[in-house]
C-alpha cells in the first residue's frame, strides 16, 4: 500500500478532531476523502503529509513511518493545501525553480520544469508572474509544484474551490491523468467532483470514518427502503387517479402522462407499474428507476 493510516486520533486541547481512523490507499487509485466542514478532512491531510503530528496512531508512506522519518516521506509526497500559498512576485519558472531546489532536485531541473509545465498546461503562461495568473492557472501552478519532484503520493485538499465550471473540468482531467501512475488522496465536499474523478471514497463525519467503498457501491448502499421510478404513459392520465395507486406516491407530476413515483415497499415497483398500466389499458413509453446520487448518500449518513 502507498499510504496506510492506522488508528489516527488527534486532539486540540480537550477537543477531539479525529477518532481512531484507519484506511489505506493504493497506487493508481484516486481516493476521495469526503466530509462536512469541520469533519477532520484537512487535519487528516496534514497528518499524512507530516505537517502536523497525530496524538495517537501511525501513518506510513510506502511502509515508512511519517512521524519518525518525515524528511524521507516528504520526498515521496506532494501536497496542494486548500490555500495554495504562492509567491505572487515570482515568475512561474522562478517559483518552480525555487521549489525544485527546496526538494533537492539538482540535475536536469530545467527539463523537469518544462515537463510539468507541459503536463499541467502552464507552458503558455510560463512568462507570467504567479500573481498575474487566473485562479485556474494558479491551481495548476500549485499542482505543478506538488508533482515537480515526481512523488508517489499526491495529497490534494479542495483543489477546485473557487474555480469556474471550465476550470473545474480542466483540473479534473489533470488529476485523472496524474492518478493513473500515482496514489492521489483528494479531499472535497463537492459530490460531483468525487463522482467525476475518484475510484473510491471515504466519508468522514465528526472525526470518524462512516463509509469506505467504491463510488458505485456507495451509491447503491441500502440506507433506506426507497425506490423512485420515472414512468411516462402514451395516454394522458388524470393525476388524481394515478394518486390512488397502492404501491407508492407521486412526488413529481411533470405532465398528465409523465410521473415520478416513490415507494417504500420491498418489491420492485416497476412490475407493479406495468401491471397497473395493463389493468388500465395504458401504454408505457418510459419506465426507468432513478439513479441514486452520491450527494443523497452523503446527506443521509452524515446527518
Amino acid at each position: 500500500m502507498s499510504v496506510s493510516v492506522n488508528n489516527i486520533s488527534k486532539f486540540y486541547g480537550r477537543q477531539q478532531v479525529l477518532n481512531s481512523i484507519c484506511f489505506e490507499a493504493r497506487k493508481g487509485e484516486v481516493l476521495g476523502f469526503l466530509g462536512p466542514n469541520g469533519a477532520g478532512k484537512s487535519t487528516t491531510m496534514k497528518i499524512i503529509t507530516g505537517f502536523i503530528a497525530a496524538t495517537d496512531g501511525q501513518v506510513r508512506i510506502n511502509g515508512i513511518d511519517v512521524e519518525k522519518n518525515n524528511r524521507e516521506t516528504s520526498k515521496m509526497t506532494g501536497y496542494l493545501p486548500e490555500s495554495n500559498p504562492l509567491y505572487y512576485d515570482l515568475y512561474v519558472r522562478e517559483y518552480l525553480n525555487m521549489s525544485g531546489r527546496i526538494y533537492g532536485i539538482r540535475r536536469k531541473l530545467k527539463s523537469r520544469i518544462d515537463e510539468v509545465l507541459q503536463l499541467t498546461g502552464l507552458m503558455p503562461e510560463a512568462h507570467k508572474k504567479a500573481g498575474q495568473l487566473s485562479k485556474g492557472f494558479r491551481q495548476r501552478l500549485g499542482l505543478a509544484q506538488a508533482i515537480l519532484h515526481n512523488p508517489d503520493v499526491l495529497i490534494l485538499d479542495e483543489p477546485t474551490t473557487g474555480l469556474d465550471p471550465n476550470q473545474i473540468v480542466e483540473i479534473r482531467n489533470l488529476i485523472r491523468n496524474i492518478g493513473k501512475e500515482k496514489t492521489i488522496i483528494f479531499s472535497t465536499h463537492i459530490m460531483q467532483e468525487v463522482e467525476a474523478v475518484c475510484d473510491r471514497a471515504i466519508i468522514i463525519n465528526k472525526g470518524k470514518i462512516v463509509a469506505d467503498k467504491s463510488i458505485e457501491s456507495l451509491k447503491s448502499m441500502s440506507l433506506k427502503p426507497v425506490q423512485r421510478v420515472e414512468v411516462e404513459f402514451l395516454q394522458n392520465r388524470n393525476t388524481d387517479k394515478i394518486q390512488k395507486i397502492t404501491f407508492g406516491k407521486i412526488i413529481s407530476a411533470y405532465t398528465h402522462q409523465h410521473f415520478l413515483i416513490e415507494s417504500t415497499v420491498d418489491d420492485d415497483i416497476r412490475i407493479k407499474i406495468f401491471n397497473f398500466a395493463k389493468d388500465n389499458n395504458l401504454t408505457i413509453v418510459t419506465l426507468r428507476e432513478e439513479e441514486r446520487h452520491l450527494e443523497e448518500v452523503f446527506r443521509i449518513i452524515t446527518n
